[in-house]
């Protein structure tokens, strides 16, 4: 008679270890489907810091909406501003290459993806 719960309580182990690495290849999937990538992005650098917006041209979005996405960039230029409003002067342009960008969300109009809420990966 103790043979019956020790089976049970093995076949229990297996079904839990099976789904939890189910449930692991199936979040790196998921994780796979929240990338973007654009040829072209501007951020802005306002007195040191990156803007938290960014903008991009040529970019392939991903199909599902997501919470955070991950933006790959093949050419990303950083306007320096020399002072903390839009349309003050430019002291130089810094122009980076393969970038990746974390962003929480975008918004789209026409062919300009405006991404929101990025921090540098």
């Amino acid at each position: 008679m103790n043979l019956t719960p020790k089976r049970l309580l093995g076949a229990t182990a297996a079904v839990s270890i099976a789904a939890a690495t189910l449930l692991g290849a199936g979040a790196g999937t998921a994780g796979a489907a929240g990338r973007a990538y654009c040829d072209r992005a501007e951020r802005p650098v306002w007195s040191g810091d990156p803007s938290r917006n960014m903008t991009g041209h040529g970019c392939d979005m991903p199909s599902n909406g997501r919470r955070w996405y991950t933006v790959e960039v093949d050419t990303l230029v950083q306007p320096l501003h020399k002072r903390e409003y839009r349309n003050g002067p430019v002291d130089r342009t810094v122009t980076l290459h393969d970038r990746t960008v974390r962003c929480m969300g975008y918004t789209t109009s026409g062919d300009t993806v405006n991404w929101f809420g990025c921090v540098p990966h």
